[in-house]
């Protein structure tokens, strides 16, 4: 199992991953000693603090401000968090996905009851933020 396939899997809470469409950075390719190249883009995977810092360094934005602001629109994000279906025109583009795993927790119960929840958030060429959260491991993504 690849370090992305475990973090999808929800078994990497302490990473963090980062989906950045080819538009968004000058230079994607310059980013591949970190990442790894996905047909439109690049999908980064770091620890969470260095994986947060460089979200905002790339994007100009503050992650956790970006979360709380897609939080509010639910869209559907691709289960490998490397795109999305816009809410707004599903013929827009996903220009970046922030995404993060919360470890299984029954205290807060939901859907954490069930196991690791995988919480992403996207931002879509028109400007729509939004965003979208399920069990680890329950909806398929493709292998690396």
């Amino acid at each position: 199992m690849t370090d992305r396939e475990a973090f999808l899997a929800g078994e990497r809470p302490e990473t963090v991953q980062i989906y950045l469409h080819e538009t968004v950075v000058s230079n994607p390719d310059a980013l591949l000693d970190h990442g790894r190249r996905v047909a439109d883009g690049i999908v980064l995977l770091l620890d969470g603090q260095r994986g947060r810092q460089t979200f905002q360094t790339a994007t100009g934005i503050d992650p956790m401000a970006f979360a709380r602001e897609a939080m509010d629109t639910d869209g559907e994000i691709d289960p490998d968090c490397a795109g999305g279906t816009c809410p707004a025109d599903s013929a827009h583009e996903t220009r970046m996905v922030f995404a993060f795993v919360e470890a299984e927790n029954e205290a807060a119960g939901g859907l954490y009851v069930e196991g690791s929840v995988v919480h992403a958030y996207a931002a879509c060429e028109c400007g729509e933020r939004y965003s979208q959260k399920w069990v680890a491991g329950t909806r398929p993504v493709p292998s690396d």
